[in-house]
């Protein structure tokens, strides 16, 4: 596993904590000092994507919805919907990111962190985002 894969999934841990306990910022990052990836440049690309996710989740949110038909957002798994937001923030706030590699990675986080349909559920969602980077 690359290491930004794994600050990837240390945010989408961070922000199931704090989607599913309606647990502040700060507390969620305290609590996951120990387990943030070692490598400094890592650990921030963390702490970065689960603030970012975090302080946009309005805007983040009602992307996903403008894409998503039949679906509201509060239905869907607390995994995938934490996986959506965390790959929608990354289309729109990290433009050097190629878009294909940010489905990607979603879509291999969601095969091992979701059912083993979420990730066709999260790569159609994810390839309706595409646009807002157009």
């Amino acid at each position: 596993m690359g290491s930004r894969r794994e600050a990837r999934e240390c945010s989408l841990q961070m922000l199931y904590l704090a989607d599913n306990c309606n647990t502040s910022i700060d507390t969620v990052c305290d609590a996951f000092e120990d387990i943030m990836p070692k490598d400094e440049i890592y650990r921030d690309f963390a702490i970065g994507l689960f603030k970012g996710v975090c302080k946009k989740k309005e805007e983040i949110d009602a992307l996903i919805k403008k894409y998503v038909k039949n679906w509201e957002l509060d239905r869907m798994a607390v995994v995938d919907r934490n996986i959506i937001r965390l790959a929608a923030y990354e289309i729109i706030a990290t433009p050097m990111t190629p878009i294909n590699v940010v489905i990607d990675e979603a879509v291999e986080i969601s095969k091992r962190y979701s059912t083993k349909d979420s990730s066709k559920f999260v790569n159609g969602i994810l390839d309706k985002l595409k646009v807002v980077r157009a």
